[in-house]
């Protein structure tokens, strides 16, 4: 099978909702392949195409000018990245980072094509609403657990939904959680005194999911 045949099988796969116009796409589209660690995009910087992940993950996240960060969502393969299609769709600059957490091999639809696609293409269009529509709740649910939740209770539910092993660095869950390496160490210290957890370097294994649910929900 030729190089655009894989491609092509692939996009199809990834995204049904355009299979009709695969190959249009593949023609007037351009492949990124990115590693693991590259900034896909940043601040202030214009946007150059709608992303469609054919593979690998990539991690969208706001960064405050002291360096601490906060995740704003996850863009899978078979999903794309509203910051993006927000940024084409109202003609402005990007307004956080997107970062590859692993090999990336990403699809991107130009400007005029998207725009095309969004007017004459109602099965796209849905796609892309009903997108934006998913992502509103998770940043909704985000704003909510950092508004009205305390840390430990959210670090109590992220261990018991990551569990029950956690290849994860501090300064990482900090990240998600946007708070700061120290105060989750210290946490996690205290979850694992009371026999909730064990710590390992760069590895969190849950030993009581219950005690550790119980507590998050309060």
């Amino acid at each position: 099978m030729s190089e655009t045949a894989e491609l092509r099988a692939l996009v199809t796969q990834r995204f049904p909702v355009l299979a009709e116009r695969a190959d249009e796409l593949i023609a007037n589209s351009r492949v990124r392949r990115m590693p693991a660690g590259s900034v896909l995009f940043s601040p202030h910087q214009p946007c150059s195409g709608f992303p469609l992940v054919l593979e690998g993950s990539i991690r969208v996240a706001k960064t405050a000018p002291n360096g601490r960060e906060i995740l704003l969502y996850r863009v899978d393969p078979g999903e794309s990245c509203i910051l993006s299609g927000s940024c084409l769709l109202g003609r402005s600059d990007y307004s956080a980072t997107g970062i590859a957490e692993t090999d990336v091999e990403v699809l991107v639809i130009p400007p005029p094509l998207f725009n095309e696609l969004m007017l004459h293409h109602a099965r796209f269009r849905e796609y892309v609403f009903g997108m934006y529509a998913a992502r509103l709740s998770e940043v909704m649910e985000l704003v909510e657990e950092v508004a009205f939740r305390k840390l430990d209770t959210r670090l109590a539910q992220l261990l018991v939904q990551r569990g029950p092993i956690l290849s994860e660095t501090h300064q990482k869950l900090a990240d998600e959680l946007g708070s700061v390496r120290e105060i989750v160490t210290r946490l996690l210290r205290s979850f694992e005194q009371r026999g909730w957890v064990r710590l390992e370097r760069e590895r969190i294994t849950v030993l009581d999911a219950k005690a550790l649910a119980d507590f998050a929900r309060g």
